[in-house]
């Protein structure tokens, strides 16, 4: 667990002025409020829209992320009532950038398989911004078939980028082997230069952004420089 005397994390460039960030339910969700501050700090301008799985409300509550993400806190489900717009509908053309912070074994895999159902999935799955993706996984997670398959499959997206996960320290067991998400402020700074990429604003250096890009994603830098991970201490 960070502590107050933890260095502040710097933020990364950021092209975009609408954040749609989807928590799952994760231990690491309880860090949302950390991170809700640090991202009205850093990014004065930007507006955030948090939406949570009904498992992530075990760990954080939407009346802690309400006041912290200027763009409020909805859960992902469909309104029982109905409503003159559809919700995925909303936030796929309201996002100009997607975060899934973080994202669970369960919520990966869904995603990875194309699955919609419910309203922050379908407007994954529908809108071709830049998505980053950080997985909080247990012991045994990221060698196993399924997880690798599920990886490959949104690897193979152009507009989806997975943050390596970094080993921390198992809650049930007390032993390292657990995998807490990739830090967010790393995690934006992976999504910006896929915008970059995908936006063609880089010129000769995209090639660069892509290698620094890849070496995120595929793990090189996993226990990199920096703040380590808010919550590393109790993941699953």
């Amino acid at each position: 667990m960070s502590t107050a005397t933890d260095p502040v994390p710097a933020p990364p460039p950021l092209g975009v002025a609408r954040l749609l960030l989807v928590g799952s339910g994760s231990t690491a969700a309880a860090d949302l409020p950390f991170w809700g501050d640090w991202l009205r700090y850093a990014y004065p301008g930007l507006t955030v829209r948090a939406v949570v799985t009904r498992s992530a409300e075990r760990f954080v509550t939407r009346e802690a992320l309400a006041g912290r993400f200027g763009g409020g806190a909805l859960l992902d489900v469909w309104p029982d009532e109905a409503t003159p717009s559809a919700r995925h509908v909303e936030l796929a053309t309201w996002a100009q950038a997607i975060v899934v912070y973080p994202a669970t074994f369960g919520f990966l895999a869904r995603l990875a398989l194309g699955l919609a159902d419910s309203p922050a999935l379908l407007a994954a799955q529908c809108t071709d911004v830049p998505i980053g993706v950080a997985p909080a996984l247990p012991p045994g997670a990221t060698t196993a078939v399924p997880y690798r398959s599920h990886l490959a499959a949104l690897e193979a997206r152009p507009n989806v980028v997975v943050g390596a996960p970094v080993l921390a320290r198992s809650q049930t067991t007390g032993r390292p082997g657990a995998w807490a998400p990739l830090p967010l402020h790393r995690l934006l700074a992976l999504v910006e230069a896929r915008r970059v990429l995908l936006a063609g604003e880089g010129g000769n250096g995209e090639g660069n952004d892509r290698q620094a890009e890849d070496r995120t994603v595929h793990g090189d830098d996993a226990a990199g420089d920096g703040p380590p991970a808010r919550g590393a201490n109790h993941a699953h």
